[in-house]
């Protein structure tokens, strides 16, 4: 019996995953709906002579020519400009027949409406990322989009790529810089970044995706790993323990004393010591208050590295003698 309910709830499974499907499943007429007034391109059929995209839109498909999905596109459609051009702009064969007899009446003009066609540049997100969803939700990063931080916000995948041209060499991001594609928007990120004391995207030795993926991540804020802990990890392995003696809020999350996006105390500190240490050690062992320039005399609590000159271990410490984590 249970073996019963395992196949049928995996086969349930099954049927409700996406499926990879091809320019044509994709219901055209219900995402030109999106738009108000927008022609229907539903059943438009294929246009006749695939080179007649050229006499309109020459410049543009010159620079699409240059990017990895013209590339990919003519390797599955050798020939068939029109039919590649399909796989994103739904049916073509309507909007040529109106072109052509626009261009007709008015052989001179430049300027001609896009009807009959799906457009993106004032389609909803949702119906544009459909689009780009047909041939990319397979793909490994791009797994868990649907029900993202993101998708959820409305963002377009226009909004961090650009197909029409290149101007990265990597996955078509909108600036040669992957950390300005984010800085788009987190412009908050992008001050901290600007901190004396911040991760190494300044220098170019990692990117935003580093730590994050932006189509979806395993854990909070888009993070590739489950946890904030274990983003850390994957760099300051000897941070990870485990440890004879734990420290309590570092096993918890890092971001209790640290700001991993930038901060004016080293080593990222969110204050400087030992005023960070007092948010939670206030009368312990020796007394905590705030020392200010009446009551230093001989202390080191504020000269050097404060607390830490003395509880060096702040991290966790596997020596036997270690719990005030001196050793």
């Amino acid at each position: 019996m249970g073996s019963r309910f395992l196949l049928l709830w995996v086969l349930g499974l099954i049927c409700l995953l996406p499926s990879k499907s091809g320019a044509g499943s994709l219901p055209w007429g219900e995402l030109q709906a999106d738009l108000r007034g927008a022609p229907s391109i539903a059943d438009s059929g294929n246009p006749e002579d695939e080179t007649e995209c050229l006499l309109c839109h020459k410049p543009y498909i010159e620079k699409f020519s240059t990017t990895r999905h013209a590339q990919v596109l003519a390797a599955s459609h050798p020939g068939k400009l029109g039919s590649a051009c399909e796989t994103c702009h739904g049916p073509l064969g309507r909007h040529l027949k109106n072109m052509l007899a626009e261009k007709k009446k008015s052989p001179n003009s430049v300027q001609s409406k896009p009807g009959f066609v799906f457009s993106f540049k004032n389609s909803p997100a949702a119906s544009k990322n459909r689009v780009c969803l047909q041939c990319h939700e397979s793909a490994e990063r791009v797994l868990l989009w649907r029900g993202s931080l993101h998708d959820n916000l409305g963002i377009s995948c226009d909004k961090c790529h650009v197909v029409s041209q290149r101007r990265s060499r990597q996955h078509l991001l909108a600036s040669r810089d992957p950390k300005k594609v984010c800085f788009q928007c987190h412009r908050d990120k992008r001050s901290k970044m600007m901190r004396t004391s911040h991760m190494p995207l300044r220098e170019g030795k990692m990117t935003c995706s580093s730590c994050h993926n932006p189509h979806g991540g395993n854990g909070p804020n888009l993070l590739n790993e489950s946890s904030i802990n274990l983003t850390c990890f994957t760099c300051h392995q000897e941070k990870r323990g485990p440890f004879v003696w734990e420290h309590m809020p570092v096993r918890e999350n890092c971001a209790n004393c640290h700001d991993p996006h930038g901060s004016n105390f080293r080593p990222l500190l969110k204050q400087k010591l030992p005023f960070l240490c007092q948010q939670c050690h206030m009368q312990v062992f020796h007394p905590g208050d705030l020392y200010d320039g009446r009551k230093l005399g001989g202390t080191s609590r504020l000269g050097g590295k404060s607390c830490i000159n003395c509880h060096s271990q702040v991290h966790g410490s596997n020596h036997p003698a270690g719990a005030k984590f001196q050793r």
